[in-house]
């Protein structure tokens, strides 16, 4: 997320690794690593803040039940700063 807010193009991407992405991976029978893409929807006023949207992803998931793997997605959207903070106003 720091990556994106301190962007150009308000962009970043990046593989998640370590132990629960290895655990995630092989329960799922996933056959890609879990990808993260951070976009910049809206710069605030504040210097440094943002509203990002947070995509991970993953190819070749199967859930339980489901009959053949697919892509699996979870997007959601987190206002923040560089310092950590959300920010003080979303003007």
């Amino acid at each position: 997320m720091l990556a994106a807010l301190q962007s150009v193009n308000g962009e970043a991407h990046g593989i998640l690794s370590g132990e629960i992405a290895e655990a995630l991976t092989q329960r799922f029978t996933a056959t890609s690593s879990i990808y993260i893409d951070v976009t910049t929807e809206k710069r605030y006023a504040q210097v440094g803040c943002a509203r990002l949207k947070v995509r991970f992803w993953q190819d070749g998931v199967l859930l339980p039940g489901a009959s053949s793997p697919r892509r699996q997605t979870i997007d959601f959207g987190i206002n923040y700063c560089l310092d950590g903070q959300p920010p003080q106003s979303l003007k």
